[in-house]
């Protein structure tokens, strides 16, 4: 089951009374302009130095899909984790088809669970149904920020329309209160508020996703879920987004999951990162060490594909891959570890035993690991690494400076 586009799933309901936004004190930036400031170094990421109470806990999150045709449902997620705190970036991380699309709308409700919770303020909106959900949803407490803002924006719509629409639709304030707000959100993410009266097919696609997450944030939410909030962007607008997001969460204090494909990307902003496989959670933990030396055989294998964030000890990706015939995977592994029929290291165990989830040299649930042989997989390619000095901070470092 691979992961769908969002866009789809429709523009997110504003909050029913919340305050006007902080208007930056500086005057309307251009529309071309990268954001105010620029983040801090990540090795010092700001949730992680003042640990708070989480805003949102995911707890054994289940969901499975029927089949085409009928027989037995498609199991997608399985038991997973997922803390955020506010002010805090936690990116999740996995191939195509490892579940990450289907924990975002779980979480926004989008999607219904077979089995555990989704707690945001220790409230289970998992089990929210009928009026109380949409009553939830209007709330605007969680905002999406989708992949491509052409296909999430209505082209037929003014920005300030679009920006607005959420505001409208909850009878908030008058016709100018709106339009105050909305240029409020569009000042705080960089745009002139003179691009409200232009039609999305007018801007910039930096622009774009700029206006997309101005409609995010005039809802006052305490939750960003951004699907591949870059992917359709190039590199010089990508750079700006990203130290946006991070602007954003450090002055709203926002909790922000961002699901990506591109490490390097979550490198320079995340806090924390969660490694997806198969709809389990293989590797969670603060993402400067994972990137650099990850415990996981999938996650160093991830790494080990990239060519930007390669860890102090970098290991190549044909010391990672299996050897192993693909038409063993199904007859052998089937109800083991997951990736275990991909995986170099795995033994009679990794087929047998699911792994649990286990502190991996830090206080437990800092980093976790689910792997039976953590401590040792990488003995066996230790002779063949190949050192390097390269860090996950190497890439945001040069991003920082190309866009100085």
């Amino acid at each position: 089951m691979t992961d769908t586009d969002l866009d789809a799933a429709g523009r997110a309901a504003s909050a029913a009374t919340p305050p006007t936004p902080p208007t930056p004190s500086t005057s309307p930036t251009p529309s071309t302009s990268p954001i105010p400031s620029t983040p801090s170094a990540p090795s010092t990421p700001s949730a992680s130095s003042t640990p708070s109470a989480p805003l949102l806990h995911v707890e054994e999150l289940g969901v499975s899909f029927a089949r085409p045709g009928g027989g037995r449902r498609i199991r997608v997620l399985d038991d997973v984790e997922l803390t955020v705190r506010p002010g805090e970036i936690v990116g999740v991380v996995g191939e195509t088809g490892s579940g990450k699309t289907t924990l975002a709308r779980a979480i926004a409700g989008l999607t219904t669970p077979d089995g555990g919770r989704v707690l945001l303020d220790d409230r289970d909106i998992a089990r929210l149904r009928g009026r109380a959900r949409r009553r939830f949803r209007r709330g605007g407490t969680i905002q999406f920020v989708f992949q491509d803002p052409l296909r999430s924006l209505d082209p037929e719509l003014t920005v300030g329309a679009s920006v607005g629409e959420g505001l409208a639709i909850a009878g908030v304030g008058s016709r100018a209160q709106r339009a105050e707000r909305v240029a409020g959100a569009l000042r705080q993410v960089g745009l002139d508020p003179a691009v409200a009266d232009r039609l999305p097919a007018q801007l910039s696609g930096g622009q774009r996703q700029r206006a997309s997450i101005a409609r995010a944030v005039v809802a006052d939410p305490r939750l960003l879920l951004c699907d591949e909030p870059v992917s359709a962007l190039d590199a010089s607008n990508r750079n700006h987004i990203l130290l946006l997001l991070d602007e954003l969460r450090r002055r709203l204090a926002l909790g922000i999951v961002v699901i990506s494909h591109d490490l390097s990307s979550l490198a320079g902003i995340a806090d924390r990162v969660v490694v997806l496989y198969r709809g389990r959670v293989v590797e969670a933990g603060p993402i400067a060490d994972v990137f650099t030396r990850p415990r996981h055989p999938y996650t160093a294998l991830l790494i080990a594909s990239a060519p930007d964030i390669h860890g102090r000890d970098r290991l190549a990706a044909a010391q990672l891959r299996s050897q192993r015939p693909d038409d063993d995977a199904t007859a052998r592994w089937a109800g083991g570890c997951v990736f275990a029929h991909r995986c170099r290291f795995a033994t009679d165990v990794c087929a047998q035993t699911p792994p649990s989830q286990d502190a991996a040299g830090r206080p437990a649930g800092d980093w976790t690991v689910a792997c039976h042989h953590t401590d040792t997989w990488r003995n066996q390619t230790a002779a063949t690494a190949t050192p390097t000095t390269a860090t996950p901070t190497t890439a945001v470092t040069a991003r920082k400076e190309s866009s100085a």
